[in-house]
């Protein structure tokens, strides 16, 4: 075949770049021409890069109208610019980011979009009806499975209303400088997450008994006030408890109690108001920062005009691309949040003799990503065009309707921990290499930048934002499809592919805290 005749489909994102991504499913070979007349010297795979121009050693790389890097040699017009040539530059400073400076959009609000979800006392509303467990040390993980096991198969066919029951289980709770001031994170964390809406303000606790993080901390203050049902803390050294079949039979009925009343939650009629949404990406590529995360920031401004909540995360993923946000925060103090979080990141990578580079996988390279300075510009795209109305720390829970920074770990499982604490009922996940990850305790939409991806894994995969790269649909026309698509999710009349197939990752507690 001669390739001169093949015109490869690319995209350009901004008038000032001077590399293009691949979107041909297959790639290009040598002797291809993208639609600008730009010949290509070499072979490029789908979502890697192309030189624009001929760029000397040390020019400027730019994407997204910003600068990704430098060249760390002589990149040739229609070259394949491979990570390897493209040296980081340095972190945004600090001292001196713009703050509040840009004006919020006006939006036309959102009216009349509602779902079908579980109001709860305090006001907050599920989009599943669950029975958690929580636990005050890993040590009576196994005996909370069992638990778990049993209730599913003995209890819940009599408890229809009942979606399931989640064994809240963490490698916390002993072993700990329990005192330590950052071990405030992974408490929190815990306080937090026996109060996200799903579990309709039933909490069960289960200690062992020696522990250093005493099981009482983990009751929440509803408890006090009424509001949630809090049954008595069993733990498992309890002097009355004499062999296992004891402590399964006093856990057994003391669950059922919880089931009672969870089996009497009813789905309701809900605004859009009502939703908290997390946002989160994970085996990141290259069309990420065009497809995908592009039309998720779509649906977060529909959501936010709703006057919902949304939350995006991942420090390390937002770090690099700062001084896009600051802007964006609704006043001074949101701004001075918003940089605190990043400096104590910043530190805290310091002192574990790592920096913001870890970040990037061999994935998200072999994906097209060069640097965590080219991630980062794609990631913010899931946080949309809405101002920043409020920073939470690790574990905190969220305060205010709008787009709130909640600062997490860019780990998938980590995040989604932090974010369930925060109190998200649905979280939206962004994918081009492909990942299973999910969470039990709420439903996660996954959405495929790319079709070749999302054909591939067709059982897998929520939503396919790759018709965006190939022209058959624009951001709007998915973040449309996708805000209809949490609607459906949040009120159970759809499934995600995870939760179909029953695939559910566990807890993992951010513990920046000494371990003794």
């Amino acid at each position: 075949m001669n390739t001169e005749h093949v015109i490869g489909l690319s995209i350009k994102v901004h008038e000032q770049d001077n590399v293009a991504v691949v979107v041909s499913a297959k790639g290009l070979r040598a002797g291809s021409r993208l639609q600008d007349g730009t010949l290509l010297v070499d072979d490029v795979a789908h979502g890697h890069k192309v030189a624009l121009v001929d760029l000397s050693a040390n020019d400027e790389i730019v994407r997204y109208g910003e600068v990704i890097g430098y060249a760390q040699q002589a990149i040739g017009r229609g070259r394949w610019i491979d990570e390897s040539l493209v040296r980081m530059p340095q972190a945004p400073a600090m001292g001196d980011l713009p703050i509040a400076t840009r004006q919020a959009p006006v939006f036309e609000p959102l009216t009349g979009r509602t779902f079908e979800g579980y109001r709860n006392a305090d006001g907050s509303v599920g989009t599943k009806n669950i029975l958690g467990i929580t636990t005050s040390v890993q040590c009576v993980a196994g005996v909370i499975n069992h638990l778990a096991q049993r209730i599913r198969q003995e209890l819940l066919p009599k408890y229809p209303q009942v979606d399931d029951v989640v064994a809240l289980n963490h490698s916390y709770g002993c072993g700990v400088a329990i005192d330590a001031p950052a071990a405030i994170i992974p408490i929190r964390t815990l306080q937090n997450i026996t109060r996200n809406p799903n579990f309709g303000g039933e909490v069960m606790v289960v200690g062992l008994g020696c522990e250093k993080l005493d099981p009482q901390r983990l009751i929440p203050p509803e408890c006090a006030t009424g509001i949630a049902a809090c049954s008595p803390i069993l733990t498992l050294q309890d002097t009355v408890l004499t062999g296992f079949n004891a402590m399964i039979a006093a856990l057994l009925k003391t669950a059922e109690e919880h089931l009672v009343r969870l089996n009497q939650r009813h789905r309701e009629t809900c605004p859009a108001s009502d939703l908290v949404i997390g946002l989160q990406c994970g085996g990141s590529d290259a069309l990420s920062g065009l497809t995908a995360n592009p039309a998720v920031g779509y649906a977060a401004d529909l959501i936010v005009r709703a006057g919902g909540s949304v939350m995006f995360s991942e420090v390390t993923e937002v770090r690099d691309a700062i001084h896009l946000l600051t802007p964006r925060v609704i006043d001074e103090s949101v701004g001075q949040a918003l940089l605190q979080e990043m400096i104590w990141y910043d530190r805290y990578l310091q002192l574990g003799e790592a920096d913001r580079s870890a970040n990037t996988t061999p994935g998200n390279k072999q994906g097209g990503l060069a640097n965590i300075v080219e991630k980062a510009l794609g990631s913010i795209a899931k946080s949309g065009t809405s101002a920043i109305v409020d920073v939470i720390g690790p574990g905190e829970r969220i305060r205010r309707k709008g787009l709130t920074f909640a600062a997490t770990p860019a780990s998938d499982f980590i995040c989604g921990t932090l974010q369930l604490a925060a109190g998200m009922n649905l979280e939206v996940f962004t994918t081009g290499r492909g990942t299973p990850y999910s969470l039990a305790m709420a439903p996660v939409i996954k959405v495929a930048t790319n079709s070749t991806l999302a054909n591939r894994w067709h059982d897998l995969i929520d939503l396919d934002a790759g018709p965006i790269a190939t022209g058959e649909k624009n951001i709007a026309e998915v973040g449309e499809d996708l805000f209809a698509l949490i609607l459906d999710v949040a009120s159970g009349r759809k499934q995600t592919c995870a939760d179909r197939l029953g695939l559910h990752n566990d807890l993992v507690l951010f513990n920046p805290a000494p371990v003794t």
